[in-house]
């Protein structure tokens, strides 16, 4: 098949989306002379995860992240071949040889659920390519670009100036991406003396994009970054940053790094550029609370023009990086305790990080979040308890459970019917499976809750007046350890 075929413009591969159902594309199963370093996709009624063996740490954790398997043991599995867990949640293995490891699973139909043989057909809705490929996608913490022989696309505001070097003889050069429906014919770029240009105005993000030559579609050679998009298409790939890091003088050092949060603060993996003033790194950054600290040949050192600062738990302080807006956590009384603390699921359950505020008629702390789910507790002189203010409690092996507060939720499940019953919970992956944390509201002839769902593939359950069963209404499922089945539902963004 030509790559422009297979390119996401076309309404062939739009289809061919649709049918998979689960915003990833089919790759070919039976080819296996290049095997695809990760891959999720659906064939014949299955769910297949393909992973290379010789995938790094790194690009098995974005995997996970991407597609929401956290539930799964992939580590193990692949880098360990213990298979034990994942054939308890009715995965079997397909391929383990010393380049690929390849699992699959049957998704049913509710109809069919006492014959696990019958496959499914998929209906959903077609997706767009904003959805397939989101600028601001869930899971995508940072991103910054490499490149050769030439700069970083200049940027001016929204403005991005797209540049390919050379091939000046050329008649024509196109360029297409995610930003533009990949297009083949919209975005015409100018010749100048050195190559092509075109201007397209972004919203900070990640965005994928190739070059048409004279009708043929090629990457930005130029580019250090790629990624195949599941279709078995090679892209070049492009953040478009939001945030500047910026270190005066140290113009002896020979190496300066970043590390934060945002990267779990691996020390080497984002130098800083040299400039006639100090140093800088343009990073994209995603919504949230992130802390950071520079590396000058090997020490750490926190901004000196950034006094926002937390401490980091071995007497110094991390300085502190906010993007969106801040949530207000309040904690009501307690006006003789010495000290409150929060800690949650957001600061990796740090208790010495998040000192909150003494006002009039309790403790307070503004915190920036970005969309999502998050449970947390309250520390008061050492002593953690849950908010008395939020209903919303997770089932966890903490004594009391957790919070759980809901940032910008983007879903609502419904369930239609069972008017006579007292009480409903909503279950799933989203919350630890937790029996009785999220009530769903009683309205007209139906029971809501509305949550925050990352794109990818989700589980849950209702629970009506104490008895778990799977959504009637939805005719994907699949099987769990105990024979009940699932609810499956798949988020675009």
């Amino acid at each position: 098949m030509e790559v422009r075929q297979a390119m996401l413009g076309t309404g062939r591969m739009i289809r061919f989306c649709v049918y998979l159902s689960l915003l990833v594309a089919l790759v070919h199963m039976e080819t296996r002379a290049q095997p695809a370093a990760k891959n999720y996709t659906v064939k014949n009624g299955k769910m297949y995860i393909e992973i290379g063996k010789r995938i790094n740490a790194s690009s098995l954790d974005s995997f996970i992240a991407q597609y929401n398997l956290y539930d799964l043991p992939l580590k193990q599995a692949v880098k360990k071949n213990i298979m034990d867990s994942l054939r308890k949640l009715g995965w079997k293995l397909e391929i383990n040889n010393s380049e690929l490891f390849v699992i699959s699973k049957p998704l049913f139909g509710v109809s069919n659920i006492n014959n696990p043989a019958e496959k499914i057909i998929f209906t959903e809705k077609h997706p767009t390519v904003e959805e397939l490929f989101p600028a601001q996608r869930e899971g995508l913490l940072y991103g910054y670009n490499r490149f050769r022989n030439k700069f970083s696309f200049a940027t001016n505001g929204a403005a991005v100036t797209f540049f390919l070097r050379k091939n000046t003889d050329a008649r024509r050069v196109i360029l297409a991406g995610s930003f533009n429906g990949w297009s083949p014919n919209t975005l015409a770029m100018t010749k100048t003396d050195s190559g092509w240009i075109a201007l397209v105005k972004l919203k900070p993000g990640k965005y994928w994009y190739k070059f048409i030559i004279d009708g043929n579609w090629t990457i930005d050679n130029d580019n250090l970054l790629h990624e195949n998009d599941g279709m078995g298409n090679e892209n070049s790939v492009f953040y478009k940053t939001n945030f500047l890091f910026k270190l005066e003088g140290y113009g002896s050092a020979k190496k300066i790094y970043v590390a934060g949060s945002f990267n779990n603060w691996r020390p080497a993996q984002l130098p800083m550029i040299r400039t006639a003033a100090g140093w800088e790194l343009p990073l994209y950054l995603a919504e949230g609370t992130h802390t950071y600290k520079f590396i000058a040949d090997g020490e750490w050192l926190t901004d000196p023009k950034n006094d926002d600062r937390l401490p980091d738990g071995e007497n110094g302080f991390n300085s502190v990086i906010r993007i969106g807006k801040p949530y207000f956590f309040k904690l009501s009384g307690y006006q003789n305790a010495k000290r409150v603390m929060l800690t949650g699921s957001f600061n990796k359950w740090r208790k010495d990080e998040l000192l909150m505020k003494r006002v009039n008629n309790g403790w307070e702390l503004p915190y920036t979040l970005g969309a999502g789910n998050y449970e947390y507790r309250f520390i008061i002189d050492g002593r953690e308890v849950t908010d008395p203010s939020n209903p919303l409690v997770t089932n966890t092996i903490r004594n009391g459970g957790n919070s759980f507060l809901i940032i910008d939720p983007n879903f609502t499940f419904r369930l239609k019917g069972y008017n006579n019953a007292r009480a409903i919970y909503l279950a799933g992956d989203f919350d630890n499976w937790s029996e009785y944390a999220l009530p769903m509201k009683h309205q007209g002839d139906e029971w809501i809750f509305n949550i925050h769902l990352s794109p990818g593939k989700h589980l849950y359950k209702f629970i009506v007046d104490g008895k778990w069963i799977i959504d009637p209404h939805n005719k994907l499922w699949e099987q769990n350890e105990y024979g009940t089945g699932n609810s499956v539902i798949w988020v675009s963004n």
